[in-house]
């Protein structure tokens, strides 16, 4: 995945960031999105990148793809995401959880909410069902979007030219958790399933 990433990268350069980020902010499953930002702060250690430059790139990117999201909560409405949400890790009780949450401080919500995994791709929509107002969202999505382009890329940098090799020592534990996760989610399917038709 790393060469792939770094392959990516060195040919589109700003612009693959800032459509990385684009699919990031949308809460894709599965995308690497802080890998990629990662990788990209490693390419400014080694000068192929600038960093204020790559920072634009993943904050535009991101603010773009957060307020499609925010558009799209808005706009389609609660019925969609409790039917079709577990597409995007948003099953109807985290969907309540997280309004819960947003209820008690948007602003925390916002900024703070994002770095929680499994809670930070759906945030922008859950903002837009609530109909919180786009320039409060704007502001602390901003405010989000700085920071944690700022974090990874400054981590990519100070990995440097260390990253190959923790990378190496990464690489094993995230395939064997990977194994793990894909191979739970298979049971957990099986076994609701198997309850849904013995209840039916």
């Amino acid at each position: 995945m790393k060469d792939l990433i770094l392959s990516y990268l060195s040919t589109l350069g700003l612009a693959g960031i800032f459509l990385g980020m684009i699919l990031e902010a949308l809460g894709i499953p599965g995308f690497p999105g802080g890998i990629l930002v990662i990788l990209a702060g490693f390419l400014v250690h080694e000068g192929v990148l600038d960093f204020h430059s790559a920072l634009v790139a993943a904050f535009t990117g991101n603010t773009v793809g957060a307020s499609a999201a925010y558009l799209l909560g808005r706009n389609i409405g609660e019925p969609f995401f409790i039917r079709y949400g577990r597409y995007l890790r948003m099953p109807p009780g985290k969907l309540q959880e997280a309004q819960e949450l947003l209820a008690r401080s948007a602003g925390t919500f916002l900024v703070v909410g994002r770095f929680i995994p499994g809670l930070g791709n759906i945030t922008p929509y859950l903002v837009g069902l609530a109909r919180c107002q786009f320039g409060t969202f704007l502001v602390y999505n901003s405010i989000f979007a700085l920071a944690w382009g700022s974090l990874y890329l400054s981590l990519g940098m100070l990995f440097g030219q260390h990253w190959p090799r923790i990378w190496a020592l990464l690489q094993t534990p995230i395939i064997v958790i990977a194994a793990i996760i894909t191979g739970m989610s298979i049971l957990y399917y099986l076994w609701r399933r198997k309850m849904l038709n013995r209840g039916s």
